[in-house]
């Protein structure tokens, strides 16, 4: 007997409208890497606000703070790689606009970790001796009952909702992601209520049987929510091995910031524009795709 599969394909605007004001969100990639952009930037142009965000950041943080949308950012970083310091976050940062947790990456894994397998902690000597924990003091030194050791106790980092970027998935959920790094995108699905994906290339099932792509898929399609197909969708940020950063766009973000604000940014490439509109205004999707990996 054949039992149907679920098509959990939806769009941007479906993906936002399962999202509500102050949610804990987590957002995959990691700083101008595999970023999920188009979600990004359909909250941009949504009424979210007050919310959590948890990241290993790049211009998804920036963005989404000189819009007014977050309330607390979790993270370890939050650069453009080349641009050290993403630039709307140095001035959400600066003005204290946002409330903060900075931790080291290592804790913020640890964190996504427990809340995975449903912990209230994980310990870790991560961050003892540092000012993490004089700057966070929410996080709490523990004894070991089984030495005289002190242990940070890294509490679990929950997720309402966790949005990530692939390079192909199916309707049915399955992911892949098969560039060098998959950063902590599996950990932040695990420790998420609901996880939506956005992705290059929408493929058949059979697409998966090989054994190489099976080895790139880094969690079980139950976990997945949602499956947005948006061709290009990581754009500024890079999506290995299909392309690179937009160097160029990034510099003129990045300029922006001392030119006219987030504001003109904003309506130039997505205040009344759709993802479409969007690429048309970078150039197009085949510009996208013709950015050039970055080498280490």
């Amino acid at each position: 007997m054949s039992i149907a599969k679920k098509n959990k394909q939806m769009s941007a605007a479906d993906v936002v409208s399962q999202l509500n004001d102050g949610m804990t969100i987590g957002i995959g990639g990691w700083g101008p890497r595999r970023k999920p952009m188009a979600l990004i930037r359909e909250i941009l142009r949504s009424d979210l606000k007050d919310l959590t965000i948890v990241a290993y950041g790049g211009a998804d943080v920036g963005m989404l703070c000189a819009a007014g949308k977050v309330k607390k950012l979790v993270f370890a970083f939050v650069s453009l790689d080349f641009i050290p310091l993403e630039p709307y976050f140095r001035q959400a940062r600066q003005t204290a606009a946002i409330e903060v947790m900075e931790i080291d990456e290592g804790m913020m894994l640890l964190g996504l970790r427990a809340a995975a397998w449903g912990c209230p902690y994980i310990p870790t000597n991560l961050g003892l001796g540092t000012d993490v924990i004089k700057v966070n003091p929410d996080l709490k030194v523990i004894d070991s009952p089984y030495d005289d050791k002190e242990w940070v106790a890294m509490p679990a980092l929950k997720l309402d909702a966790a949005l990530v970027h692939v390079d192909h998935a199916d309707t049915r959920g399955v992911c892949q992601i098969s560039g060098p790094d998959h950063y902590m995108d599996d950990w932040m699905v695990r420790a998420a209520d609901q996880a939506f994906v956005s992705t290059d290339n929408l493929v058949e099932a059979d697409h998966f049987a090989s054994d190489a792509a099976a080895r790139t898929v880094l969690w079980e399609r139950s976990l997945t929510t949602g499956v947005v197909h948006i061709p290009g969708g990581a754009h500024p940020s890079s999506c290995a091995p299909l392309y690179g950063f937009d160097v160029a766009h990034f510099k003129a973000y990045n300029a922006s910031a001392k030119d006219g604000g987030f504001e003109g940014y904003f309506n130039a490439f997505i205040k009344d524009k759709d993802e479409t509109e969007y690429q048309a205004a970078v150039g197009g999707l085949e510009a996208i795709l013709q950015q050039p990996l970055p080498t280490y």
